[in-house]
């Protein structure tokens, strides 16, 4: 018969034997991978699903493989005009190969951030400020090549990178704005000196065509005599001289003829 000690031994062996299937089977979701080191040495990338391992022997580590947002601080940059900005942006950056991301990089995400920053640094301080406004794709494009050299080593891919805001002191903005004032003025008396020179024009080759003509100099006079009459009441008075009776006799004689 078996005793009792023995059913109470057979009993803890099997508990432990569930507790070591239990340390044993590890789940893995999708965008996971797990990198797992025995005894120190990597055995390779497990996962995603259910991986088997040795109880205090293999230890996993997982790497997460969807794409990561990294804010990288407002940073007070000098540009190359001696102009003080403060700007910051967002890097984009997914693991393609988790092992290189274990192995070859101690924090991967502090690390890209704080090589975010220097670059950014880098760029922006050899640059003027009319071009850092002006051209930010080209600040996130040189920046994206400068993370994508670096982190390639590292099994890290730097999918998007984004100036989000770039703020200047308000003493710049309010000369800025003078100038655009300014700017804006110029503009204004260039294009009003283009018109008067552009009516100039006009009425020189009218003064021409009225000196040939003397007939319609004086019916433009009495035309425009008839536009002011329209605006009110009003009695207007003109000296005139013996052509513009000449001019009303013509104008008399067109009249009776165009009736008859």
């Amino acid at each position: 018969m078996i005793s009792v000690g023995e059913i109470l031994g057979l009993v803890f062996l099997v508990i432990i034997i569930l507790i070591f299937l239990a340390m044993s089977f590890r789940i893995v979701t999708e965008w996971q991978r797990a990198v797992v080191l025995r005894l120190g040495r990597v055995l390779g990338v497990k996962g995603p699903g259910i991986i088997f391992l040795i109880p205090f022997v293999d230890r996993p580590l997982l790497v997460d493989l969807r794409i990561v947002t990294v804010e990288v601080p407002p940073q007070t940059i000098v540009t190359k005009d001696n102009v003080t900005v403060t700007i910051d942006a967002v890097v984009y950056y997914k693991v393609v190969d988790p092992l290189k991301a274990v192995i070859s990089v101690s924090n991967y995400p502090a690390a890209v951030l704080n090589y975010a920053q220097t670059s950014l640094r880098d760029i922006v301080g050899q640059m003027e400020l009319d071009e850092i406004l002006t051209k930010r794709e080209e600040i996130n494009r040189r920046l994206q090549e400068i993370l994508d050299t670096v982190t390639e080593g590292w099994g890290i891919k730097v999918t998007q990178v984004t100036v989000r805001d770039i703020r200047l002191s308000p003493e710049l903005l309010s000369a800025m704005a003078e100038q655009a004032k300014a700017e804006r003025l110029r503009r204004a008396k260039i294009i009003l000196s283009e018109g008067e020179r552009q009516a100039a024009n006009i009425l020189a080759e009218a003064s021409l065509s009225y000196q040939n003509n003397p007939v319609a100099l004086q019916l433009r006079f009495l035309e425009m005599l008839s536009d002011i009459s329209q605006r009110g009441n009003m009695v207007i008075v003109v000296p005139a001289g013996q052509e513009f009776y000449a001019t009303l006799s013509t104008l008399k004689n067109v009249i009776t003829s165009t009736k008859q």
